[in-house]
């Protein structure tokens, strides 16, 4: 009898068990299976039905404040309530095994960081908190809600009285210089990249994996719905980010 063939899940495991320097690339598919829809899925993503250069853009913040916060502090209540699933878990457990050397992520969430993930570079910023762009007051995210006007549903500064604005990444503003640094440096240092939940279409998270090409390192991709990296990736697990990762945590 033949040997069995290494499932994907296992063909990944030894890939991260013989890499001396893996990350982790993460984008809004890791966090579908928290109840968090991701931003682009046909009739079912964030930018359905809104264009986001509309109500997510730092010039529809300044342009229209009330109307941005009315999209906007929804989804951060809605955000606040979620809880890491088996794919963040599984990350965290990766780093501390030693595995993992950091995640680089896309999302805006905090959920990697409640899995426990410690070494985490937030590329888009974070919900966490929210500034006053006048003093620069920054505030948790527990304490934002008590900002807003209840007359006009504008969050504002309590010393001040300037606009205040979550710690995220609008359209139009530039990425965070030294995390994008960072990411760029862990990128092209690693041998292994693991590309988790993202389409690998926003720049310049997407030009990550061909950093770590470049140097010679491996590209692994665990997402729904197929990305430009297919064809150069080591290996590609196609299912449920909550049920792959724990399932190449198993095979380690």
């Amino acid at each position: 009898m033949s040997p069995r063939a290494p499932t994907a899940a296992e063909q990944l495991a030894d890939l991260i068990r013989f890499s001396r320097s893996t990350v982790a690339l993460t984008g809004a598919g890791i966090s579908v299976p928290s109840g968090i829809p991701d931003f682009r899925t046909p009739g079912e993503g964030v930018w359905e039905n809104v264009d986001p250069f509309e109500v997510a853009s730092i010039e529809a913040f300044h342009r229209d404040t009330k109307r941005f916060w009315e999209f906007y502090r929804p989804r951060f209540e809605m955000l606040g309530d979620r809880v890491p699933n088996p794919a963040h878990l599984a990350l965290a457990e990766l780093e501390s095994r030693g595995l993992l050397s950091a995640v680089i992520t896309q999302n805006i969430d905090r959920l990697h960081r409640t899995a426990g993930t410690r070494e985490l570079i937030e590329i888009h910023g974070s919900i966490a908190s929210s500034s006053c762009l006048s003093c620069g007051t920054s505030w948790p995210l527990a304490e934002v809600e008590g900002l807003f006007d209840p007359d006009d549903g504008v969050a504002t500064c309590t010393g001040c009285f300037g606009k205040v604005k979550p710690d995220v990444v609008l359209f139009g503003e530039m990425l965070p210089l030294e995390a994008i640094e960072r990411a760029r440096d862990l990128a092209a240092t690693a041998e292994l990249m693991i590309c988790v939940g993202s389409s690998l279409e926003v720049f310049p998270a997407a030009g990550l994996p061909e950093l770590t090409l470049a140097a010679g390192g491996a590209v692994a991709v665990v997402t729904k719905g197929p990305t430009h990296y297919d064809g150069e990736a080591a290996v590609r697990l196609d299912g449920d980010v909550a049920e792959e990762l724990p399932a190449v945590l198993a095979a380690l």
